[in-house]
């Protein structure tokens, strides 16, 4: 009988534990989410944010232990700071990153940082389901780096972490607390990672869906990027060419044509372009034209703009496409002609303007563009 009623009180307790119901966290502390992509790579910080309640003065070096500590709870005599409060404070990176210059693998980290006024150590370890650093291991870091701490001006209640400095291929990621932050530099090889994803992606569904847009898109950012260029290539002819998604387009033409121009093949640039240009829309081949009078190659931007203007006559795009190739010929009778037609056909204010800007400019004999 006493071992049912001992067996019946440890199921009520066991229930009694699994059954609570959801409310705010301990101590009126806040729980929070902060993410950003950096390049393609996606960072997602998850952390208690405790406030600083009157307490100014009494955040850093006292709520905030120097150093490594023995808490006097857990297994680790020598515990860092949990970067917030309640659970591991955790920061999960979906690919390989530099944190400070040093590398660090795509996973899911405990995040610590252990304080002292002039210097931090920031932890990044394996454990990342422990509550705080109580059961802290230096065995279970993955990476350690140090960085300064940076006075605040103005005080911050609820600690937060925030995504600053942002470029292309980094970001400084901060905590922020009362008037102190401590911000750490993660950066990302976005140009590595974004081929092994192209690569992984056209061995896929992306592959033949939504077809040969994909390949060009990948070609495409070799191009622009100036990488890869021979990967590129492959990846521009399977846009043209693939039997199941390769389509013969402007796009595509123009996008092969951009990576044998850069390869020193421009013979066969050239000659591609001609048949792109047909089959291009009439802002696609006015860009085109534009291109080459940025590459100084005026003769031959001239003659695109003649075939648009030809394809789509009397339009506001093509009589300025022809003011700027015979411009930058020197031609300025025929560009202030066009100049004029153009402005008869502009299509608001803002064009109107810019038109009588370079009607005066060519009236002076000077290249508009």
């Amino acid at each position: 009988m006493k071992k049912i009623v001992s067996l019946c009180f440890v199921l009520t307790i066991t229930l009694v534990a699994f059954s609570q119901l959801a409310t705010p966290p301990d101590g009126g502390n806040k729980k929070a989410m902060v993410g950003e992509r950096i390049g393609i790579t996606d960072v997602t910080i998850h952390y208690d944010r405790p406030g600083v309640k009157g307490r100014e003065g009494k955040v850093w070096g006292t709520l905030v232990h120097k150093g490594f500590a023995d808490l006097g709870f857990g297994t680790s005599k020598a515990a860092p700071w949990r970067a917030g409060s309640n659970e591991n404070t955790t920061i999960e990176f979906s690919t390989e990153v530099k944190i400070e210059g040093q590398s660090l693998p795509a996973g899911k980290y405990g995040f610590f940082i252990a304080y002292q006024p002039e210097e931090c150590i920031l932890i990044f370890s394996k454990n990342h389901t422990s509550w705080g650093s109580y059961f802290y291991d230096e065995k279970e870091d993955v990476l350690r780096v140090k960085v300064k701490p940076v006075a605040l001006d103005k005080s911050v209640e609820w600690l937060k972490y925030e995504f600053m400095n942002e470029t292309e291929n980094s970001a400084t990621i901060s905590l922020q607390w009362e008037k102190l932050m401590i911000p750490f530099k993660a950066e990302v090889d976005l140009d590595k990672l974004q081929l092994e994803s192209f690569r992984r992606e056209l061995r896929g569904e992306r592959s033949f869906s939504p077809g040969w847009q994909s390949y060009q898109q990948a070609a495409q950012y070799t191009a622009d990027r100036n990488i890869a260029l021979e990967e590129g290539l492959k990846w521009a002819d399977q846009a043209i060419s693939d039997p199941f998604a390769g389509e013969a387009n402007f796009r595509t033409l123009s996008t092969k044509a951009t990576l044998l121009s850069k390869l020193g093949r421009t013979a066969e640039a050239d000659s591609l372009m001609k048949k792109a240009v047909p089959m291009g829309t009439m802002q696609q081949i006015h860009q085109y034209g534009r291109q080459l009078l940025a590459e100084k190659k005026a003769k031959e931007a001239l003659e695109v703009f003649k075939a648009n203007h030809q394809k789509n006559p009397n339009q506001f795009t093509t009589l300025m496409g022809l003011t700027r190739g015979y411009s930058a010929n020197a031609d300025y009778k025929n560009a202030l002609k066009y100049a004029n037609m153009a402005l008869a056909s502009a299509p608001g204010l803002q064009a109107k303007t810019q038109v009588e800007g370079m009607i005066e400019n060519l009236k002076a004999g000077k290249d508009v563009n």
